[in-house]
């Protein structure tokens, strides 16, 4: 063993827990969590509080888009934010947008501010602390150093980033005591282009709330009068020791690992799903939880996950662009928190190779202004007219925009996790369960709803069964309506939809975006017909809307699957009903700017204008050829530096093993380590050639100035190249000594 590795793996057995305390009050005892949840963000409450009652009204009013925020107003809020932040120690403020790197970006401003002042004919310099309304509404970033797509160019730099007045202000602690006020914001251009995430996620809500109210105006439902999507993000990750991470330049640099081979003892004997968490583990993951509350961030659940070193954090559902900012400072806060206890937290889908890669199950819905789940079946979903039009509605619109769905989940991280045997395939289905089936296959036969047998179910009624565990001491418990298939991309749970093929590394940002406007393209589609056949009535009737559910039912019956999505058979089965499969990201990016696709998201739901969508599809392609080029690179200074040197030496040995042997007069034809110095020697010479492969592949991407044929070109090419070199390597590190190893291995890593 190195003795770098060697001094790594002493130091964690040295380590010496954190002790974090949760907050107590004065006489000592524990605040509960809702005693100090959200204490560091600026709420409703607390403007309420702070704000002569005028300005609280109109900007409660700018909120609901009745009212424009005016200077007089701006200011006043302004003035009681910085008020609020410097009394908990804030020392600056920053605007918080999401430009599309899947992560956030901020520069801080102090409030200190010079006034200058002339008395008697002097200057007198007072300092001063200031944040006027025009610093709360709106700020400069330079646009050009963020990816736009060539929206953007060093001669025509100006951006802005503008409060998103939604989402509310808060604090984050920073260094020796101070504090920073972050400001949540949306980043466009100087022409008014969506440079970010986030816009066009707001965006997306708004159109599919006027669609949402259009349609229960229709069936009567005429008091709603706005719609939320709604979205729980389940956040999985690894945490590796950080001195053993620093030991792994494919590590540090690409967030996974470009070689290494699985151990015997991994994930095969399913005990760390659900298992007790390492202590160091709880405790970073505890003290990321306290911080979190205190952003009014609702965690609710941890768990170890699947493979070992991977946990999961999931929080309770909110409204949409929320929940992502919150999944965002998620990924933020346990980055930082794991850094105090010497961990590294690994974001990446597919880290370790052989074991579960990691992702972000969206849990989608919607609700209405009053609080109410649309997509809550109710005990009888086949007169439930709002449930039926919103379920098929959404089923329909995977249906239609499938493909779209799967370019938002396209990246060349998700690549290597999508397909394998933890996470959905590159086909895009939808999953409802035995009893929802029989609802929609009932509705759309015209007939009464089939019985299942008793040994399976005890009431096709979709308001929960009962299940009798025969068992005296333990009562019966309530079974869901639906089975959980952990193989579909797109599954109904409940009273939610689960967009399970999400990447673990990406902003929740774009899935959601493109999957309300797939929803909003579906909904309208819908309302027209029912328009069509309600006629001249004021609402539609019962039999109306399950005429329209009827046609709608039949149209995507071809993407519902109850199957196991990761069989060979599927993949047969879905070619013969048309369902795409789409297995590379420049397949997926291509969907974005197929006719049908564009025609949705930049005319009949305008989300984006065609140069936004042009952009998109560019900084895609760019990214993922950056991100090959990248890790290409990383793997030919790997197997320089540190594979072929590490070989060479263990070859070294053993050939003056077999010179001792030969001079001691031994025969050493059949010598054992002769076996073992042709293999080394056969792996070096083979890894030294295809090195030379993935030199050419990386030559002919950088040489191509044509970022899509790049791309293509970086998937079949530098990927193909990268695995062989992987492949051999990995064997290589079954053969070669563990003290001429340099690099720690998964036992290390994951144990």
């Amino acid at each position: 063993m190195s003795s770098t590795r060697k001094e790594s793996l002493i130091a964690i057995t040295d380590y010496h827990q954190r002790n974090v305390e949760t907050p107590r009050r004065a006489d000592g005892k524990p605040f509960y969590t809702s005693e100090y949840f959200g204490q560091n963000v600026f709420t409703i409450k607390e403007m309420e509080r702070t704000l002569p009652k005028s300005i609280f009204q109109k900007f409660i009013q700018q909120q609901k888009g009745r009212v424009s925020l005016d200077r007089a107003t701006a200011d006043a809020i302004a003035h009681a934010a910085r008020v609020w932040a410097m009394d908990r120690g804030a020392t600056h403020f920053t605007h918080w947008f999401q430009p599309q790197t899947d992560s956030t970006a901020e520069k801080h401003d102090a409030f200190l501010s010079l006034k200058t002042s002339i008395t008697n004919g002097h200057e007198t310099v007072t300092a001063i602390d200031t944040f006027s309304g025009s610093q709360l509404l709106q700020a400069e970033p330079d646009a050009s150093s963020f990816p736009n797509g060539g929206m953007r160019t060093t001669f025509e730099a100006r951006g802005y980033t503008v409060w998103d007045t939604t989402s509310p202000l808060f604090i984050q602690q920073a260094p020796h005591g101070t504090a920073v006020l972050y400001i949540p914001c949306v980043f466009i251009s100087y022409n008014g282009e969506a440079l970010d995430e986030k816009t066009a996620l707001l965006r997306s809500n708004e159109a599919i709330s006027h669609a949402a109210v259009r349609l229960l105006h229709l069936i009567g439902n005429t008091d709603t009068k706005r719609v939320i999507t709604t979205l729980g993000v389940e956040q999985e990750f690894f945490l590796v020791d950080r001195g053993l991470c620093t030991l792994r330049p494919d590590l540090k640099i690409c967030g996974r690992t470009l070689v290494g081979s699985v151990p015997p003892k991994h994930q095969q004997l399913e005990d760390h799903y659900f298992g007790k968490m390492p202590t160091r583990v709880l405790a970073c993951i505890s003290e990321a939880e306290i911080e979190l509350f205190k952003l009014g961030v609702p965690m609710k659940t941890r768990h170890n996950e699947v493979a070992p070193g991977q946990f999961e954090m999931a929080p309770i559902f909110e409204e949409s662009a929320l929940a992502v900012d919150h999944n965002l400072l998620t990924m933020e806060v346990l980055h930082r928190v794991a850094h105090r206890h010497k961990l590294k937290v690994l974001f990446h889908e597919k880290p370790f190779k052989g074991v579960n890669g990691s992702g972000k199950h969206c849990n989608w819905s919607i609700s209405t202004d009053t609080g109410e789940n649309i997509l809550d079946p109710s005990v009888k979903p086949e007169t439930n007219p709002r449930f039926l039009l919103f379920f098929v509605a959404t089923i329909y619109a995977v249906y239609r925009h499938g493909a779209l769905l799967r370019a938002a989940i396209a990246t060349s991280s998700n690549e290597h996790r999508l397909g394998a045997n933890e996470a959905p395939p590159g086909i895009i289905s939808v999953f409802l369960g035995d009893q929802l089936n029989e609802v929609l296959d009932a509705v759309e036969e015209q007939r009464e709803i089939k019985n299942f047998s008793q040994h399976q179910i005890q009431s096709v009624k979709v308001g929960g069964t009962i299940l009798d565990l025969k068992i005296a001491t333990l009562p019966p418990i309530s079974r869901d309506l639906t089975d959980r298939n952990r193989t579909s991309p797109f599954a109904f749970t409940g009273n939610k939809f689960e967009f399970r093929a999400v990447g673990s590394k990406q902003s929740p940002s774009f899935p959601v975006t493109l999957l309300n406007a797939a929803v909003c393209a579906a909904l309208n589609e819908i309302a027209n017909e029912l328009e069509k056949i309600k006629g001249d009535k004021p609402f539609a009737s019962l039999e109306d809307v399950l005429t329209v559910v009827r046609i709608f039912i039949k149209k995507s019956k071809p993407i519902r699957f109850e199957g196991d999505n990761y069989s060979k058979e599927w993949v047969e089965e879905a070619a013969r009903r048309g369902i795409p499969n789409i297995t590379s990201c420049p397949e997926a990016f291509k969907m974005l700017l197929d006719p049908v696709h564009q025609k949705i998201l930049t005319e009949t739901v305008p989300i984006f204008t065609v140069p936004e969508l042009q952009s998109r599809y560019h900084i895609l392609n760019e990214k993922y050829v950056k991100d090959l080029l990248i890790e290409a690179n990383t793997l030919k200074g790997l197997v320089s530096q540190y594979i072929i040197p590490s070989a060479f030496e263990y070859r070294k040995e053993i050939a003056e093993s077999l010179v001792s042997l030969n001079a001691l007069g031994l025969d050493v034809s059949a010598a054992p380590e002769k076996n073992v110095l042709e293999r080394v020697g056969a792996l070096t010479t083979t890894i030294t050639a295809l090195m030379a492969d993935l030199e050419k592949a990386v030559e002919d991407v950088n040489s191509t100035s044509d970022i899509v044929l790049a791309s293509e070109k970086a998937h079949h090419e530098i990927l193909k190249a990268m695995d062989e070199i992987r492949t051999n390597v990995d064997v290589l590190e079954q053969i070669v000594a563990d003290k001429y190893w340099s690099l720690p291995k998964y036992s290390e890593l994951l144990f």
